[in-house]
C-alpha cells in the first residue's frame, strides 16, 4: 500500500516540476511594427526678422459724401409721406405734399390784391391822360398836372408790388409739393404724415449711397503727417480683407475739446453701407518683427497656429499669438522663433505628425 502511495505522488511531483520550470522561462512578446507617417507635400517658409510698418487704429465710421436733410419751406401739414426707409430715389420725384389751404388762401388773396392794383391804374391812367390835356389847353396849373402824374406813379408801383406779392405766394404754393433734390436712398423719416411741418425741421434725409467715404479725427501726431491724395488701409465691418483709401479732406480746424482734426478718406467697396463702423490704419514708420504669410495660420479645435516641420521632417502644430496684418503677412507675437520652418501651401490639409514633402518651388 506504501508502494502504491509512492506511484502516485511521483507523477504529481512530475507535473509540478514541469510547471514550475516553464513558469521560470522568459516569454517574448509579439514584436508591434510603428505605423509609418503620412506623406504631405507641401511648401514651407523659414522665418525670418522683417521690417513691418508701424500702423495706428483709429475709428471712424462710413458716411455718404452727400446727404440732405429734406424739410419743408413752408408750415402745414404732412400729406402722402409715403416713402419708406431703404427706398431708391431719383432726383425730382415727390417725397410728400403739404397740406394748401392756407397757401391757396393767400394766394387768392394776392390776385385780388393785384386786380385791385390793376384797376386803380387804369383808372390813374385815365385821370393823368385827361389832365395832361387839360395842362395842355392851359385849363388846369402845373401842379394839379404834376399831382396827377405822382397818382399815376404810385398806381403803376402798387401794381408792380401786388404782382410780386402774387410770385411769392404762387412760389409758396409750389414749396407745398417737396421732391428730392438728389438721387439718392431714404435713409431715415423722421415724421409722419399728418404731423406739423415747419421750416428748419427735416422729415426725409436722402443720401447718395454710390459715393461714400470713411469719417474720423485723428490727433495732431498723426495729422501733421497726412497729404490729400495719400493711400491708407481701412478695415470696414462687413469686409473680408482690408480696403485702400485715398485721403480727401484735412480739415485745418481741431475739435476745441477732443483736439482731434477731421478726415475723410474716398474709398470704393461693393455692399458698402453708410453708418458702418471702420477702423483707419494710419501707418508711423516701420519696426522689425516676425511674420508669415496669412495662408501659414489655421485653426485646429478653435485654436489658431501654425505647421512647424521639425529637424526629423515631421509636422508639429505650434499655437501662436499673432498681431497685425499688413500685405498678406502676419505678425507672429508669441510661439515661434528665427529659423524655424513654416508650412505655408498645404497647411490647411495638414495633420499632427505628418512627414512634410517640401515642394521644390519652395
Amino acid at each position: 500500500m506504501r508502494n502504491s502511495f509512492v506511484l502516485k505522488v511521483k507523477p504529481f511531483i512530475l507535473s509540478l516540476t514541469v510547471l514550475v520550470a516553464g513558469c521560470g522561462k522568459e516569454v517574448t512578446p509579439p514584436t508591434v511594427q510603428p505605423a509609418s507617417a503620412r506623406e504631405m507635400r507641401a511648401s514651407v517658409v523659414e522665418i525670418r526678422p522683417v521690417d513691418m510698418a508701424v500702423q495706428i487704429p483709429i475709428a471712424g465710421s462710413v458716411v455718404a459724401q452727400d446727404a440732405v436733410k429734406v424739410t419743408s419751406r413752408v408750415m402745414g401739414y404732412i400729406r402722402d409721406l409715403n416713402v419708406i426707409e431703404g427706398q431708391t430715389i431719383k432726383k425730382g420725384e415727390l417725397l410728400f405734399v403739404i397740406d394748401p389751404v392756407d397757401v391757396q388762401g393767400a394766394v387768392a388773396q394776392a390776385e385780388q390784391g393785384l386786380v385791385q392794383a390793376q384797376a386803380a391804374l387804369r383808372d390813374a391812367r385815365a385821370d393823368f391822360e385827361r389832365f395832361e390835356q387839360l395842362y395842355k389847353d392851359q385849363v388846369i396849373n402845373r401842379q394839379q398836372y404834376e399831382k396827377m402824374k405822382l397818382n399815376l406813379e404810385v398806381a403803376k408801383s402798387r401794381v408792380a408790388q401786388a404782382e410780386a406779392g402774387l410770385a411769392q405766394a404762387r412760389g409758396q404754393f409750389a414749396y407745398t409739393r417737396v421732391a428730392a433734390p438728389i438721387d439718392g436712398v431714404v435713409t431715415a423719416k423722421l415724421a409722419n404724415e399728418g404731423d406739423l411741418a415747419a421750416p428748419g425741421h427735416p422729415i426725409v434725409l436722402i443720401e447718395d449711397v454710390s459715393r461714400l467715404q470713411v469719417q474720423t479725427s485723428v490727433p495732431e501726431t498723426i495729422f501733421r503727417r497726412l497729404q490729400l491724395g495719400m493711400v491708407v488701409q481701412v478695415e470696414i465691418e462687413g469686409q473680408p480683407h482690408l480696403l485702400t483709401a485715398k485721403v480727401a479732406r484735412l480739415s485745418p480746424a481741431a475739435d476745441p475739446i477732443a483736439h482731434t482734426y477731421p478726415v475723410k478718406l474716398d474709398v470704393e467697396a461693393p455692399g458698402l453701407r453708410s453708418g458702418v463702423f471702420a477702423r483707419v490704419l494710419f501707418t508711423l514708420g516701420t519696426r522689425q518683427v516676425i511674420s508669415v504669410p496669412e495662408r501659414a495660420v489655421v485653426q485646429r479645435a478653435g485654436i489658431k497656429g501654425v505647421f512647424v516641420v521639425k529637424d526629423d521632417g515631421l509636422a508639429e502644430f505650434r499655437m501662436v499669438r499673432t498681431g497685425s496684418q499688413a500685405d498678406g503677412m502676419v505678425e507672429i507675437i508669441a510661439g515661434l522663433k528665427v529659423g524655424e520652418r513654416v508650412v505655408v501651401e498645404g497647411a490647411s490639409q495638414v495633420l499632427n505628425g505628418d512627414k512634410i514633402v517640401v515642394d521644390k518651388a519652395s
